[in-house]
């Protein structure tokens, strides 16, 4: 079995990037014929896919771990974008239909307090345990409510009002300031607030800043500020740690801010949500400080991450000499490294206006109104 948001975002995401970058038709095609693979995924009685893949028999199931034989909203919603692209490409509606009908699903139901809980039961189509994350399990469905509509060039409005519904309860249930002056966001477990922020969750400062133009009234400038102070809060993650890395998970309580305190929390593999942010920062208000904080980072990689065959994660960020996981993650090359390019190039370097970034950093271009237009007058 393969893990179908896997094969979207890494796979289907890398091929669309290279088509539209080189214009290879071998490219199209291959993401179109992988596109077609994932379909079977998505025959459950609600339309909700399954999480894993028999790619061969076309048989799918989700995680045995997620609540009660749930999916998870990080997967079944980081589908849109490529999905659209795959119907741009194709001229087949049926890859739009499919990610069109989860939001469907997801409109019936009640939110609670407006947030999305992180499982979904693609048979039932219920809600599992209400746990509610912007870090893993839930992180990139927000940022796909919000690039859905930068990438239909503005013209998904349904896209438009998910997200900022999506990111007032967000504002409203999981942020938090610290006694030290952190903002950070937390973990809802049903209802109860715990006081942890994952590296991954860091994604949402450079999201927010992406957003913030967009925003109902006047909102513009608080999201701005609230996107730095994200920012901040996670550079602070870096910064106290001997390695200059972040750990993959941190914690505000206990006396305890933005520090790992469990063993199995340490560890940095790579990851890019850090750089991600500050790059959107500096792109959207060229303060220095980003790409300061983004050349420490380069510094402490080549410092600690950097052997023989690349690079490489360590376990423990506080320790004062690198233990080496051994590993070189693909998000490395596709995301970490791709940031901190862009995050010292122009900013007419895959400018934002044309092109949208799926979850994994391949560029995705933007779909013009008229070709929206001629679209809809096909149909």
């Amino acid at each position: 079995c393969i893990n179908s948001l896997d094969l979207n975002i890494r796979f289907v995401g890398g091929l669309l990037s290279a088509y539209y970058l080189s214009g290879k038709e071998v490219f199209r095609r291959k993401a179109v014929e992988l596109g077609e693979k994932l379909l079977p995924a998505f025959k459950t009685p609600t339309g909700i896919p399954w999480a894993l893949l028999n790619l061969k028999s076309g048989i799918g199931r989700n995680w045995p771990w997620a609540s009660g034989g749930s999916s998870i909203l990080a997967e079944y919603g980081t589908l849109h974008l490529e999905f659209m692209h795959l119907s741009e490409l194709s001229g087949r509606p049926v890859f739009a239909e499919k990610v069109m009908n989860i939001r469907k699903v997801l409109n019936r139901l009640d939110k609670p307090q407006g947030l999305y809980p992180n499982y979904l039961n693609p048979n039932s189509g219920q809600w599992g345990q209400h746990h509610v994350s912007v870090g893993g399990l839930g992180d990139s469905f927000y940022e796909y409510l919000l690039k859905a509509w930068l990438m239909s060039d503005k013209t998904d409005e349904e896209g438009k009002k998910l997200y900022y519904d999506a990111l007032q309860a967000i504002e409203k249930n999981l942020i938090r300031k610290s006694s030290g002056g952190l903002m950070y966001i937390a973990e809802w477990k049903g209802g109860l607030l715990e006081h942890k922020m994952g590296h991954l969750t860091c994604f949402a400062g450079g999201m927010i800043a992406l957003g913030a133009d967009g925003g109902p009234d006047d909102k513009t400038g608080h999201q701005m500020e609230l996107a730095a102070e994200i920012a901040r809060t996670c550079h602070e993650s870096y910064a106290r740690t001997s390695m200059k890395l972040g750990p993959e998970a941190f914690r505000f309580d206990g006396g305890v801010e933005a520090i790992a305190t469990r063993q199995n929390e340490k560890y940095f593999i790579l990851r890019p949500e850090v750089i991600e942010t500050y790059m959107y920062m500096w792109r959207f208000t060229h303060d220095p400080k980003y790409r300061q904080w983004g050349w420490e980072a380069v510094q402490a990689l080549e410092k600690y991450c950097r052997v023989e065959g690349g690079y490489s994660g360590v376990r423990d960020v506080y320790a004062n000499t690198p233990n080496h996981d051994d590993v070189q993650q693909s998000f490395y090359l596709s995301e970490t490294l791709k940031y901190l390019y862009l995050l010292f190039s122009d900013d007419d370097h895959l400018p934002f206006e044309h092109w949208v970034f799926n979850t994994e950093a391949h560029p995705l271009p933007v779909i013009k109104k008229q070709n929206v237009e001629i679209a809809n007058h096909i149909k």
